[in-house]
């Protein structure tokens, strides 16, 4: 009988229509139409008036209702807004039997939930043509279901997997983070705090300090290329390579007769750089400030490998950038860098910072750059120091920004405090 459907309806598919539900209180019309039905290979049921069809699509679950128009009780247009206030797993498709053309009443069946209407009598051609048109009608529901689910699906399996990702990228920050194990340290008389703010859950920004048993210490500021899990992770790298744990690896250290001894900063850059160009496949490139300090004399030598100009803040108030840009580092194999040198005195403070400082936008679209720089750091509270000091700069840079939430860039710095010798 299927087959039969199929040949007298090429566009209808079987399993998106096969169960017909007939609703008239004239048994001869639903003879009729029963008959026309079954013939067309359909399944049948019928009901003399809307209270049994109501019954009758809780368990027979039509996929296409025929209704009379004009019955005793409930009249076909209350059968249709019942029916479609019941909970169904598909969409059914509601046709109206009527002698009825005037406007009004054709619009009053639409907002009640009718898909369609016949007119009384009812010709086999018309009939087929409306059951073809409803058989679209749910072919096309069917497989938008279909999809629905599927993405459903995918958007289930997703979320697990985001929720996965997620949690590992909450205990990659915890990671990053430990690699800033303190963020104050004091070398004597002289003190260097560090802060790091990421814009995501990881970053491409660190800063840091170090020192020996000379009392000399080093302080960095550095930011790789790009954000993310492999910004993150070449971080991690280089924080091996600076590490204040483990001197014999700490590419800014040598061995000599007393212990370990700075090496001059350009030829820490440049080793840097060997070892970022020499890894294969990674195309990310970081700048770097790094800072070696002589507690006893107070030399400050530093090298400016592509990162903002460091800021020298003096005790008696007096700023200014100092270095001259450099080459970043891991971009150009064998590439040359150049030591600065100033001598600090007791109450000077040196800052290393990212350029989510310098480059964070103003709520007119313009950049913070230098000078809104120094504004922020005149704008923090006299006597603020070590760590107060740089959440004081931050929070200021927030309120210069206006933003409400995180920034589009990580945003770290290093802060010098120097007490003399």
């Amino acid at each position: 009988m299927l087959q039969d459907a199929k040949l007298a309806f090429p566009n209808v598919q079987p399993e998106c229509l096969r169960r017909v539900l007939v609703v008239d209180d004239s048994r001869a019309q639903r003879r009729i139409l029963t008959l026309m039905l079954k013939r067309w290979g359909f399944e049948v049921a019928e009901a003399e008036d809307a209270e049994q069809g109501l019954a009758l699509c809780a368990s027979f679950q039509p996929d296409l209702i025929i209704s009379d128009w004009m019955m005793p009780g409930m009249t076909g247009v209350e059968f249709c807004a019942a029916f479609r206030r019941t909970q169904r797993d598909s969409y059914g498709y509601f046709i109206l039997l009527t002698s009825k053309s005037e406007k009004a009443a054709v619009a009053s069946g639409l907002e009640s939930g009718a898909d369609d209407f016949l007119t009384k009598p009812v010709h086999g051609d018309e009939l087929r043509a409306r059951i073809n048109a409803g058989a679209r009608i749910l072919s096309m529901e069917r497989e938008l279901k279909t999809k629905n689910d599927v993405i459903a699906q995918t958007l289930s399996e997703l979320q697990a997997v985001h929720a996965s990702i997620d949690k590992d990228l909450q205990q990659a920050r915890i990671l990053q983070h430990s690699l800033m194990p303190t963020r104050s340290v004091w070398y004597g008389k002289n003190r260097v705090s560090v802060m790091l703010q990421s814009c995501g859950h990881v970053g491409g920004d660190l800063a840091g300090m170090f020192g020996t048993d000379t009392g000399d210490f080093g302080l960095f500021s550095l930011d790789v290329s790009g954000h993310g899990i492999t910004s993150a992770m070449i971080t991690a790298r280089v924080a091996g390579y600076l590490s204040s744990k483990f001197p014999d690896e700490n590419l800014a250290l040598g061995t000599q007769d007393t212990g370990f001894g700075f090496l001059p900063p350009q030829d820490v850059a440049s080793r840097l750089n060997e070892r970022m160009v020499g890894q294969k496949g990674v195309t990310e490139y970081l700048t770097m400030a790094y800072v070696q300090v002589a507690a006893q004399t107070g030399r400050a030598r530093f090298v400016q490998a592509g990162h903002p100009a460091p800021l020298l803040i003096r005790a008696d108030g007096h700023m200014a950038f100092l270095g001259d840009g450099g080459m970043p580092i891991g971009l150009i194999d064998e590439a040359t860098y150049h030591d600065h040198a100033i001598d600090l005195r007791a109450g000077d403070r040196m800052l290393l910072y990212s350029d989510g400082f310098t480059e964070a936008v103003m709520p007119d679209g313009s950049l913070l750059d230098d000078a809104g720089l120094l504004d922020i750091v005149r704008s923090v509270a006299p006597g603020r120091t070590g760590p107060d000091f740089l959440d004081d700069l931050y929070d200021a840079l927030k309120a210069k920004t206006r933003f409400a939430q995180d920034f589009d860039d990580d945003i770290s710095a290093a802060l010098l405090e120097y007490g003399g010798v």
